[in-house]
């Protein structure tokens, strides 16, 4: 197995995002935590991803090599690449120069267990009733789901999202004001492990 850990030197934020237990959350999340952090990059490490909106990918970045304007924000606000069908190992060189170039980057995880990419991973975990999920006691953001239910471990609850909130993240649109979006800050600042 290829292991990551000391071959990553970012010299900004970077964060990947993880949410075995659910595909909806999986995709929304790195968005909105994204969002959150202002002009940032959304990179897909699943190669099976979705085609996110837009007109790249890291297969095609792989593929071509990067030129200097894909290594840093072009313009203010959220980017996204959507993967390709390109995977982890043979994707990292490309990867680690595009998170020395841009102020902040969320990496979306596949649903199977995370390799050690060296990079602190944000469990992404619905708030059901009842113990439905293990916990493993790491930080974990939950989203709420509708109904009271204490928190199962330590982390983040985010509220409901508004109608529309994540379709409009999904087709490559910022929602305005949206206390969703607003509550992912708090994740930026916690101590992932």
């Amino acid at each position: 197995m290829f292991v990551f850990r000391g071959t990553f030197e970012p010299a900004m934020a970077v964060l990947a995002t993880w949410a075995p237990h659910d595909g909806v959350l999986g995709l929304v999340a790195p968005l909105g935590l994204a969002a959150a952090a202002g002009d940032c990059l959304v990179v897909d490490l699943d190669p099976a991803g979705p085609l996110f909106p837009g007109g790249s990918s890291l297969a095609k970045l792989v593929a071509d090599g990067p030129r200097r304007a894909d290594l840093m924000p072009a313009r203010r606000g959220l980017a996204v690449l959507s993967n390709g069908g390109v995977g982890i190992e043979a994707a990292w060189e490309v990867v680690t120069g595009l998170t020395r170039g841009w102020p902040a980057v969320v990496l979306r995880l596949a649903a199977h267990p995370p390799p050690n990419l060296g990079v602190p991973v944000v469990p992404i975990r619905p708030l059901l009733p009842g113990r439905l999920f293990p916990n493993d006691a790491r930080p974990a953001v939950y989203q709420a789901a509708g109904w009271g239910n204490t928190l199962p471990g330590p982390g983040v609850v985010l509220p409901r999202p508004r109608a529309g909130s994540w379709a409009a993240l999904l087709a490559g649109r910022l929602p305005r004001k949206d206390r969703w979006i607003r509550s992912w800050e708090r994740v930026w600042r916690m101590p992932w492990v």
